[in-house]
């Protein structure tokens, strides 16, 4: 058996890390070390043999490879090559330890979120690594077999429920129904359940449930069909055996719209009762609390948050549209407090993104009041605080936000873009990676994440950010023609990826059909100038963009690089002072 420090008999687990990120992987090593599995790491290299030999033949005979991902991982060609082959060979436990999250494609596979972790056996996300760890690696090599035996963490796949409601329109109900039953069952703490991000990936996909569980390292997978048509729903469910292929459960609802809450929690418990877990009784309340008691609030609700999600991002429309919504929806129900969040959300973009004279403070503060535990009222709290100037106390804000949701695509976003406008652009590269990770309609953070590595002069993470652009903008265009954002986020990753004359025809495309998108301005102006060696053409584009350019905009034109390349041309630091004149004066 191999010790800390030596090479003897091939090892339970071999761990894949940057150096930066030693001090982690000795914990680890520890952690699992302490359970009875024989642990490698490339510490334990003798001196009489070659490195790549040892390395190579310790990672084709570990039954589990668990690859430590953060930011200097990322661009660790070691750390690629070795997740890849533990990919292929289907041995791959991930984990992050700073938030970073795996790039493609391996990001289509759960991924532990081990930040501020201490070494905590007891901890969920532990757990989460352990649970994988223990199903690929069985009973640890270092212990006695009696003394291994464990029943096995249930682990679940929860695929999108297919919409029959045939209205493309209905997608946002269908989406919600999934992803509050996902959110229902990671609420039990005898169950590991794939990330809301993950299981989307299938949507729309065939279906081979075997081929799913072993992807995702699931016992059981969940699918289902949800059919909605004025106030009845019909909702069908079926639990698989995700080894077997066998159903465990299944069952058909058709109900009353009013009796959609209902039908949530017999779903999420007859699992839990079809798998013989014990629900405990806080994990029970928890399930049963859904933030309003009313259908029709919740209806209008997920409507909005679609919006929010999948909208043309930089046209005030959307943001418009979202706050109309949430406003119904709290006329339904004053105490639904991720209404009033959304709410507040959309009218901070209103305020600072458009300069239009909204006051997204008072829902914050509602929905503050309401549910202290929601994200993103503090998200909007930052917003105010780094647009007035108190950067310190806007990093404060966001890191409630995320301490309160560490899983929250809102408040890893505003991270994002609130790190990037103080200028610490590498710093703000987890936190985007994690946005990107956390939503995969999210096609405008991830045109962030191609600036952020372009800036640091990481050319592999620039091309695979643009590839992943690329593809969810393609997405967002084939069910919304007139999505400008999508088009102009799109062409600028042609740019990236060297098909000017693709990228041209967009920007040609982009400017025909959402001319007033502002936002899509600027970025086909990145794209001409740091892309296509335009810097007439981009100058042309900002003419536009400078006259109605809001206060918070203007601050990310001037720490962006993107605009690098025509930063000194004349008619560029003409507008630039005409706007910062203007606004200083106002």
């Amino acid at each position: 058996m191999a010790t800390e420090g030596g090479c003897g008999a091939l090892p339970d687990v071999f761990i894949s890390y940057a150096r930066s990120t030693e001090d982690e992987a000795r914990q680890l090593c520890a952690a699992l070390q302490s359970r009875g599995y024989d642990v490698w790491r490339d510490d334990q290299l003798p001196a009489h043999l070659a490195y790549g030999e040892v390395i190579e033949e310790r990672l084709k005979s570990a039954k589990a490879v668990l690859v430590v991902w953060s930011l200097d991982a990322l661009r660790s060609q070691w750390v690629r090559a070795e997740a890849d082959a533990a990919r292929e060979a289907g041995t791959l436990v991930q984990l992050s330890v700073d938030g970073t999250m795996p790039p493609m494609p391996f990001n289509q596979i759960q991924c532990a979120d081990l930040r501020g972790w201490k070494g905590e056996v007891d901890s969920p996300a532990w757990q989460k690594v352990e649970s994988s760890v223990s199903a690929l690696v069985g009973t640890p090599s270092g212990v006695p077999a009696q003394a291994g035996k464990k029943k096995d963490r249930i682990s679940i796949c929860v695929l999108p429920f297919a919409n029959m409601s045939g209205d493309a329109e209905q997608e946002y109900f269908s989406d919600g129904i999934s992803e509050d039953i996902i959110t229902d069952l990671s609420k039990v703490s005898a169950l590991s359940v794939v990330a809301r991000n993950t299981a989307f990936t299938y949507k729309g996909a065939a279906i081979d449930v075997k081929k799913i569980a072993a992807e995702q390292g699931v016992s059981h997978i969940l699918e289902g069909s949800v059919r909605k048509a004025g106030n009845r729903v019909r909702i069908t469910a079926q639990l698989i055996d995700g080894t077997e292929g066998d159903h465990v459960w299944a069952d058909r609802y058709d109900r009353d719209l009013d009796d959609i809450f209902a039908i949530q929690d017999e779903i999420s418990k007859a699992i839990v009762a079809a798998l013989r877990v014990k629900l405990l009784p806080r994990e029970k309340k928890a399930i049963e609390q859904r933030g309003t008691n009313s259908a029709d609030a919740y209806n209008l609700y997920l409507m909005a948050r679609q919006q929010w999600i999948t909208g043309n991002d930089g046209n005030s429309r959307r943001d418009e549209v979202v706050i109309r919504i949430c406003k119904q929806a709290t006329a339904v129900d004053p105490d639904y407090a991720q209404a009033w969040a959304l709410m507040a959300l959309a009218q901070a973009e209103l305020r600072f993104r458009y300069n239009k004279d909204v006051d997204a403070l008072p829902a914050a503060e509602k929905a503050m009041e309401l549910n202290p535990s929601l994200p993103e009222p503090h998200c909007v709290k930052a917003r105010y605080l780094q647009e007035g100037g108190k950067p310190e106390e806007a990093s404060r804000a966001i890191a409630t936000a995320l301490a309160i949701a560490p899983e929250s695509w809102e408040a890893n976003g505003e991270a994002a873009v609130l790190t990037f406008k103080q200028g610490r652009i590498k710093d703000a590269i987890p936190y985007f990676e994690k946005a990107v990770a956390l939503m995969d309609a999210d096609y405008h953070n991830a045109g962030l994440l191609v600036t952020c590595y372009q800036a640091t002069g990481d050319m592999a993470g620039v091309q695979r950010a643009a590839q992943m652009v690329l593809s969810r903008s393609e997405r967002a265009i084939a069910q919304d023609q007139s999505n400008g954002a999508a088009l102009g986020y799109g062409a600028c990753s042609l740019a990236v990826l060297g098909e000017a004359d693709r990228a041209k025809e967009w920007i040609d495309r982009a400017l025909l059909i959402d001319p007033e998108n502002f936002t899509m301005r600027y970025n086909l102006a990145c794209a001409l100038a740091t892309y296509l060696g335009d810097n007439e053409g981009a100058i042309a584009l900002l003419g536009p963009y400078f006259e109605e350019v809001s206060p918070s905009q203007l601050k990310h034109c001037q720490v962006d690089p993107d605009m690098d390349p025509v930063r000194d041309h004349p008619r560029f630091k003409a507008m630039m002072a005409d706007a910062e004149a203007r606004h200083a004066a106002a």
